[in-house]
């Protein structure tokens, strides 16, 4: 990813004037990339029936269909976003104690004969981003004069939230 100290203090500047940036050369196969988003427009292209299977759960967890968010609910004329969404997190099992927690548990996956090799494409993804973004965090951490690891560590993102959202817009417009 990023190898000299020039690069890493240019995408700590970028954070401090621009508070964005887009990671390139990060490891990710374009090959991957290009799978990632085939299979997430196989999902996006099912019908609405077999979408709403695995409709996002308490754990904020599966697909969100059009309508079903709001962006800015403070001005925003119509009830919901022109957008569907897909929701994917660091799996952790119901009888996990950590599943009790807001935003850890289970995901919820299409059926594999469905949507066969989605599920394995979508986790290898969600896996490799997370890795981007550690990598990413011991930048930052460098650029703030802290230890590379400070990020890592369990207290600060060493078990992060981590959700991966997949989402599709339509042709129709959101009108705030």
């Amino acid at each position: 990813m990023l190898s000299c100290i020039c690069e890493i203090w240019a995408l700590f500047q970028a954070c401090l004037d621009c508070e964005f940036f887009y990671v390139v050369n990060h490891g990710i196969s374009q090959e991957f990339m290009g799978q990632v988003f085939s299979e997430s427009k196989r999902f996006f292209e099912l019908p609405l029936a077999e979408k709403m299977k695995v409709f996002r759960n308490e754990k904020h967890r599966g697909y969100t269909p059009v309508l079903d968010e709001l962006s800015d609910p403070g001005s925003q004329v119509h009830a919901g976003d022109y957008k569907e969404g897909y929701y994917i997190g660091v799996e952790v099992p119901e009888d996990d104690p950590q599943a009790e927690k807001p935003f850890y548990g289970p995901n919820v996956w299409p059926a594999a004969d469905v949507l066969s090799g989605w599920r394995q494409t979508m986790e290898r993804f969600h896996k490799e981003a997370l890795e981007v973004a550690r990598a990413v965090a011991r930048i930052i951490a460098v650029g703030l004069d802290l230890e590379a690891d400070f990020f890592d560590r369990p207290e600060m993102l060493g078990q992060p939230i981590a959700i991966l959202r997949l989402l599709r817009y339509g042709a129709q417009i959101s009108d705030p």
